[in-house]
């Protein structure tokens, strides 16, 4: 067998949020027929900066339009694909975005189900431990947010990360 190649990719996704009453809730969407319950994201187009492609996958996955509030950080990890051989070192940029419309019914085919989550509620059926990490940082500038009275903030980075 011959060693497996490597190969870099990078995607973008977001935590999007919407305030009902004193909390915050997020939307998650279920792949891997309702077995993985995950933050949107896809792989970023040729001439797509990272932001653009947030909140096109954002909207593909979840059926939802969102704006970029704030910047989340990012995650980097391994995979493999046996069937390629190759392995594949993934970074993945994150973006708290706010609800501004959309239906969760209009998600595309690569999603089984979009659910809306309290933020604790969140935390706790995330599958992977990078979007636990994300989520943990959403949860805190939503609280901060909430504590000063003012919005969440739009810390995002310059284009072209």
């Amino acid at each position: 067998m011959r060693p497996a190649s490597l190969k870099r990719q990078t995607s973008a996704g977001g935590i999007i949020f919407k305030n009902e009453g004193e909390e915050s809730s997020v939307a998650l969407v279920a792949v891997r027929a309702g077995a993985v319950w995950t933050l949107p994201k896809g792989l970023i187009e040729k001439g797509e900066k990272p932001e653009e492609t947030a909140v096109r996958e954002v909207r593909e996955e979840t059926g939802l339009e969102a704006r970029i509030v704030d910047f989340l950080g990012s995650v980097s990890y391994w995979y493999f694909m046996r069937n390629e051989n190759t392995k594949y070192r993934k970074t993945v940029y994150y973006y708290l975005m706010e609800l501004q419309d959309g239906a969760p019914e209009d998600h595309d085919r690569e999603v089984d189900e979009v659910a809306w989550f309290s933020v604790g509620d969140a935390l706790k059926v995330l599958t992977y431990r990078g979007d636990i990490e994300i989520m943990g940082r959403a949860k805190d500038i939503l609280r901060d947010a909430r504590k000063s009275g003012s919005p969440a903030k739009g810390g995002c980075p310059p284009f072209g990360i």
